[in-house]
């Protein structure tokens, strides 16, 4: 997927991380975005298209709380269209006239798309009316009044969306309606989609790099050429291969804000690891944590194709839907009656590593295939635990369900001036990435037959 670094960068180091003996080889550098196996593999595929415009992607933000009516935060509910939630806080922050982390936010949502949230914004000693109206085109705010802590990603309890299939006929949606009744019933796999990955589909890959304080590997994969989008930015990927590192900064786009700061300090003789040192700890975060969704998407993948997700074995981890309380599982329990009960009724289900040091781990063959999905991607659990304190404390390992619910699924089909369509609606949990959802029921040939550059979830 990768170059070499240009052999005129300076303070290289001649061997790196990978090279350890104590590190398994790195041999899986799929996100495991495409299924190997559906859910609803019985149903067949209808195919289509979505994201060809705005109005056909909606998101509804459930929220887990409403604002009390007093406090130094200013709760705002917005209605975006075609903007990410990272550039409609850039836009806050400069029309309230505040540092954009004085902003919170609940959830990421879907760039392509029109999507309603609430956002916090930190006022202290100032009224709403001290504000003039927000003038965007592409941001509206539909309601305000004012709360007492800051919004923080995770205080939703979901999201409602309704998506437009397109170039299908009417008629699928007699397929689509019995794939979503099929999830409702068994539980959507927890698959993180393409968005985690980012837009060349290697911020796993980075994230394995940080892990292993291979900071050369961090920026060759962060800066070189890339396979998965040769044309995003060649021109300025060639010249960092080339060792030309003041052109490259000068090709790169000013949206390309990470690129820029890395290369900067390469450009300036700093070492790999001091250039990465300019990254702040949300961005090593959201590479990290798309590593650990890489390691889960791997673990979800054979469950899926061996037709045990909604099952509970000896040495598995449950995880309750009410509060997400793990439990381990034994042989008795794991034979109860009552706890298939408690499966088919979507209450309990197993659980898959979002690996950290102190997560809890699973035992028996359940621990062993969890850990061969992790050295997969080329780390050890004792690896994750002696991780660079550049990184160590954005590894926040935890067990995440490896199925959800889909709630309240509607499905219609019709035709507008745009032609035929097939209309999805359904409710999933904080998290879940709707994208999903549509891959069950489009069943595309391709990782990228169902979404584009976004980031929702």
């Amino acid at each position: 997927m990768t170059h070499s670094l240009p052999n005129s960068l300076p303070h290289l180091p001649l061997h790196s991380s990978l090279e350890s003996p104590q590190t398994p080889t790195l041999r899986d550098l799929d996100p495991h975005v495409a299924p190997r196996a559906y859910a609803t593999a019985l149903l067949p595929p209808i195919g289509g298209r979505i994201k060809e415009r705005p109005e056909d992607f909606l998101v509804d933000e459930i929220p887990a709380y409403h604002a009390c009516g007093e406090g130094e935060h200013l709760y705002l509910l917005v209605q975006k269209r075609g903007m990410s939630t990272m550039e409609m806080i850039r836009v806050l922050a400069d029309h309230f006239r505040v540092r954009p982390d004085r902003i919170g936010y609940a959830g990421l949502k879907d760039k392509h798309a029109i999507t309603r949230q609430v956002v916090s914004i930190h006022i202290p000693g100032q009224k709403p009316d001290d504000f003039p109206m927000l003038q965007h085109d592409k941001i509206s705010v539909l309601g305000a009044d004012l709360h007492t802590n800051k919004l923080r990603p995770g205080h939703l309890d979901g999201n409602r969306f309704s998506i437009r299939i397109r170039g299908v006929r009417p008629t699928d949606v007699i397929i689509a309606q019995k794939v979503l009744m099929t999830l409702a019933k068994s539980g959507v796999p927890n698959r993180f989609g393409e968005q985690r990955f980012g837009m060349l589909m290697n911020n796993h890959i980075i994230g394995r790099h940080l892990i292993a304080a291979d900071y050369e590997g961090v920026v060759r994969e962060l800066l070189g050429p890339n396979t998965f989008d040769p044309a995003l930015n060649s021109e300025a990927r060639a010249l960092f291969a080339q060792g030309k590192l003041d052109e490259a900064k000068r090709h790169y786009p000013d949206a390309a804000r990470t690129e820029l700061k890395v290369l900067h300090r390469l450009s300036q003789g700093r070492t790999p690891r001091d250039a990465v040192r300019a990254l702040d700890d949300t961005t090593i975060g959201y590479y990290i944590s798309a590593f650990q969704s890489a390691v889960f998407n791997a673990v979800l993948d054979a469950r899926v194709a061996t037709g045990t997700l909604g099952e509970l074995h000896e040495g598995d981890l449950a995880i309750k839907r009410e509060n997400l309380a793990v439990f381990a599982v034994d042989a008795a329990l794991a034979a109860d009656p009552a706890t298939r009960d408690r499966l088919a009724a979507l209450d309990i289900g197993p659980s898959g590593p979002m690996w950290g040091p102190e997560m809890m781990r699973a035992a028996s063959a359940t621990d062993e295939r969890e850990v061969a999905c992790l050295a997969a991607l080329g780390l050890t659990p004792d690896q994750l635990k002696s991780a660079d304190v550049l990184t160590r404390r954005a590894i926040d390992g935890r067990r995440r369900p490896l199925r959800i619910s889909l709630i309240d699924p509607e499905v219609e089909g019709g035709v507008d001036e745009h032609g035929a369509f097939v209309r999805c609606a359904f409710e999933l949990s904080r998290g879940a990435f709707a994208t999903v959802v549509m891959r069950e029921i489009m069943k595309p040939p391709t990782a990228a037959g169902v979404a584009t550059e976004s980031d929702e979830g």
